[in-house]
């Protein structure tokens, strides 16, 4: 018996429904109660929302085919105005029609004509005797556009008296989506991040035939131990357990070890696994570049990424700013008159020194400094002179927005401005080439 119980539904139908939304089980017998039968009325908004990844968008999707329901997704980033939205919306209710095998453009100007169209359509189409559903996917966008319409679509079923139910899904609060002169309050429901546990048993599911599910599974076990802390996406893990499995599975292969051997697999994919680790999120490198870097057997600071080549993009003084700042941010104070001059006289080691000689400046993080040392650094380190012109200051105003420098204190501050350099020491050697 299915853990999704509903009497409209056949066992068979609910069992291959939980079998496609596993850990999600709970969402979709809250939906279906909400839903009810086809032919009841359901409630006219619906608010789903949660982290990304946290299968909103699969779980509605999933749920709508596998029960045929009649339905209207759209994709409100893709549809960024009200009348592509709206025409977008008619689009697709003439498509799900069996009269007819083309759709038309239908334009829709206002919310009144999409009233009126949507009417038509429906009639037409003989829809009254079973609930329609609207899915608004990514529906933060909806505040972009005018202010009439989200309190429209919350309220669509009441001014189309039509059997019809709007569901936004939105990677946000309701609470930020309140306009202040009122609306329909939509039900919500929040669909919480996936456990490890949840990840575990999603991620083992894709298990290929040629091995067996405790292999995969140990081998999946690893790659959470690794990147659950750093990394919580489905999709993201998903891609890094699809493209590190080869590595993983060469001993096996090679028959140095059985898949029972886990001390030998994990020797065998650890370096690669931390390797992967300066790709999360950034997806610097394609799939293809990463298998050709694992069958190189190239170290970790081979890959070339957007880290090693933000660089060439930025202006010839801007560069030498941001070593200056670099070098401002590590470096004491003291230091300045030993690095950058050339007659500096004789410089006594003081106990001071040798006492936090010791102590990396990289492992205490990047210091403050005011901007003039750092226009005394940077004159000292250009060949040629630097005229203190407004080409220079705009250069240092343009990498705190590109949040390659930071900006410490406010800028109503007497004694002047000061910064932080916010790049690593790799980034600064590959602009010094």
């Amino acid at each position: 018996m299915p853990n999704i119980a509903h009497p409209a539904y056949s066992a068979a139908t609910l069992l291959r429904l939980e079998s496609l939304v596993p850990c999600r089980e709970s969402q979709v017998s809250t939906l279906l109660s909400i839903f009810g039968e086809r032919q009841q009325f359901s409630f006219p908004s619906i608010f789903i929302y949660g982290h990304t990844s946290s299968g909103k968008t699969y779980v509605m999707k999933t749920l709508l085919n596998t029960l045929q329901l009649p339905h209207v997704f759209v994709n409100c980033l893709e549809y960024f105005s009200s009348r592509l939205l709206l025409e977008e919306i008619l689009i697709q209710l003439q498509s799900c029609s069996s009269e007819t095998d083309q759709t038309s453009h239908v334009p829709c100007d206002t919310f009144n004509d999409f009233v009126r169209l949507f009417k038509q359509a429906v009639a037409r189409q003989e829809l009254q005797d079973q609930t329609l559903y609207i899915v608004l996917d990514r529906a933060e966008q909806l505040r972009e556009m005018e202010a009439n319409i989200l309190p429209a679509f919350l309220r669509l079923q009441e001014l189309t008296d039509r059997n019809v139910t709007v569901v936004l899904l939105s990677e946000i609060v309701w609470e930020l989506f309140r306009p202040n002169t009122g609306c329909f309050e939509p039900l919500t429901l929040y669909f919480p991040d996936y456990s490890i546990g949840h990840l575990q048993k999603i991620l083992t599911q894709n298990h290929p035939p040629e091995y067996s599910a405790d292999f995969y599974a140990a081998y999946i076990n690893i790659l959470l131990g690794v990147f659950y802390m750093v990394c919580r996406d489905l999709k993201e893990l998903q891609h890094l357990a699809a493209l590190n499995f080869s590595k993983y599975c060469e001993p096996v292969v090679r028959g140095e070890a059985n898949e029972r051997d886990t001390r030998k697999l994990w020797k065998n994919i650890e370096p690669h696994l931390k390797k992967a680790m300066q790709t999360v999120y950034l997806r610097e490198i394609s799939s293809s570049q990463w298998e050709r870097l694992q069958h190189e057997d190239g170290e970790p600071g081979q890959v070339k990424g957007l880290s090693a080549h933000t660089h060439v993009e930025l202006p010839y003084y801007s560069k030498f700013l941001l070593i200056a700042a670099y070098l401002a941010s590590y470096n004491p104070v003291r230091t300045d008159k030993r690095f950058f001059l050339k007659h500096h006289g004789k410089i006594r080691k003081t106990n001071f020194m040798k006492k936090h000689e010791k102590t990396s400046n990289h492992l205490l993080g990047p210091k403050p400094f005011p901007l003039d040392r750092l226009l005394a650094i940077l004159y000292s380190i250009v060949d040629n002179r630097v005229a203190p012109t407004a080409n220079i200051f705009s250069q240092i105003t343009s990498l705190v927005t590109l949040q390659l420098l930071s900006m410490v204190g406010h800028n109503d501050q007497l004694d002047g401005p000061r910064y932080k350099c916010t790049v690593s020491l790799d980034f600064i050697r590959a602009i010094a080439r």
